[in-house]
């Protein structure tokens, strides 16, 4: 049995929500699963990306993300995800998920409709708007039908024909995941539905000034597990 490859946007800012999000998907997972993290410093020395940094990335893997077809070598499926988020589910859902849509789809993704309620998010970082917003912080690839994403393209396209899936080919191209896999915190009002995957998308617990967001708990919960032995204290009102 092959891993299911999940890759997560590894960001210098916010390792800790690196490590949480890794732990809440193997504690939790059904099947072995391989974490590789999309390190910009590594994929820069090993040439596979040579796009210039520009004030509108508020990550260090707003585009690196486009890589993972072509590192898991245009094969299979593979999972990318944010790292500022906490997975409550099976990952490997999604995976079956993908298999099970009989359509030749290139990419599956949790299709929200919404504009930002702020022009501002995580150390004043802009909150851009655009069409597809956010549309891309949770993915399924078909790496097969992937392979335009090559080193070259991700380093030079524009960042909207990215983030909107122009190199898929068309909208019939691009599956739908359950919204429970993306509910956007502090963005959309949550359903009765539990979510799977919670997206600190304004900010998250590890950041001073969200550490009393919705679903903060629940993170320094899941920090605590990795840690036990720090004994982390939960943060109140009177020490921010």
């Amino acid at each position: 049995m092959k891993p299911v490859q999940v890759y997560i946007g590894f960001d210098s800012h916010e390792v800790s929500a690196f490590y949480v999000l890794m732990h809440s998907i193997i504690r939790q997972a059904s099947k072995p699963v391989a974490i590789i993290p999309l390190y910009q410093p590594a994929l820069r020395t090993a040439g596979l990306y040579t796009r210039e940094r520009n004030a509108m990335e508020s990550t260090e893997f707003s585009f690196t993300r486009f890589l993972v077809p072509y590192l898991s070598q245009y094969g299979d499926y593979s999972i990318f995800l944010d790292c500022d988020m906490l997975v409550r589910g099976d990952i490997t859902e999604l995976i079956k998920h993908a298999r099970a849509d009989k359509e030749l789809r290139a990419v599956w993704c949790v299709k929200h409709d919404y504009v930002p309620r702020s022009k501002k998010k995580f150390l004043n970082q802009p909150q851009t708007s655009y069409a597809k917003k956010n549309w891309s912080s949770v993915m399924v690839f078909r790496n097969k039908f992937c392979e335009k994403l090559t080193p070259q393209y991700v380093s030079t396209a524009s960042g909207l024909d990215l983030h909107q899936f122009v190199w898929a080919g068309g909208e019939e191209n691009i599956g739908s995941l359950p919204k429970t896999w993306n509910y956007l915190v502090g963005e959309e009002q949550q359903t009765e539905e539990t979510p799977k995957l919670i997206h600190y998308t304004e900010g998250g617990p590890w950041f001073r000034d969200y550490q009393f967001c919705d679903h903060a708990e629940e993170w320094f919960a899941e920090y605590a597990r990795i840690m036990p032995s720090l004994n982390v204290p939960k943060p109140s009102p009177e020490a921010a």
